[in-house]
């Protein structure tokens, strides 16, 4: 099986230890990432949300830090979305309040258990606007602060692979421009992913419930192993 990451700065170590006995694989990149040069605020009591590494990077690249004692008036909670969101908050000396594995059900949990506070969403030009479409109308006070650009790259793939690996809605925006999905087995990682993808296929779509590589990885093997069966 050919396979192609529609990404590529991946730990082609990890890839090669997983499966690289069983597969061949190529990289594209189908995004670009801007940071943005933000004008330093005050976060005051504000609670910040993070729904993606990008924008974790350029939060703290623009000079911004949270204040997390909890006995200030200006102590600052921490939501985010994924692991890797998570892991990188922490890389920078700093833990998380409370972190879901997707937007919409991090919305859910803020509009259960912490209406009452005060919203920063730092993000990306091209985020969901599930938060931003929910936290208001549930009188949430809500704010985003665009953190970076992701421009669509729209490459155009000459060589034939039997299966695609996706990581973003913008990424299969992308890529879906000038190629095709039938015929090709789909992963993806992440509800949310999925759910573009299935915007422009009706082909099976094999969805990675954790946002991580190595997720995604172990479900390439598992179809793998059930191809030789056949």
């Amino acid at each position: 099986m050919k396979v192609l990451f529609t990404k590529n700065n991946l730990d082609t170590e990890i890839i090669s230890e997983k499966i690289g006995d069983h597969f061949s694989y190529d990289f594209v990149e189908v995004i670009e990432i801007k940071p943005l040069s933000v004008p330093h605020f005050d976060l005051k009591d504000s609670s910040l949300i993070f729904t993606s590494v990008n924008a974790v990077e350029s939060f703290f690249q623009n000079g911004f830090l949270p204040n997390e004692d909890f006995t200030s008036k200006n102590f600052n909670k921490i939501y985010c979305v994924g692991q890797k969101t998570k892991k990188r908050i922490r890389d920078y000396g700093f833990g998380t309040f409370k972190v879901k594995k997707h937007a919409r059900e991090l919305c859910d949990f803020i509009i259960e258990h912490s209406g009452k506070e005060r919203f920063l969403h730092f993000c990306g030009n091209l985020a969901l606007d599930v938060l931003d479409k929910a936290l208001p109308l549930q009188n949430i006070s809500y704010r985003k602060i665009c953190m970076y650009e992701t421009t669509l790259l729209y490459p155009k793939i000459e060589n034939n692979y039997d299966a695609v690996v996706f990581f973003s809605p913008s990424g299969v925006r992308s890529f879906i421009k000038h190629n095709s999905l039938e015929s090709k087995k789909i992963f993806s990682i992440g509800l949310t992913t999925s759910e573009e993808i299935e915007k422009h296929t009706d082909s099976k779509i094999i969805t990675s419930k954790e946002i991580s590589l190595d997720d995604v990885l172990k479900l390439i093997s598992k179809e793998a192993e059930k191809q030789n069966k056949n």
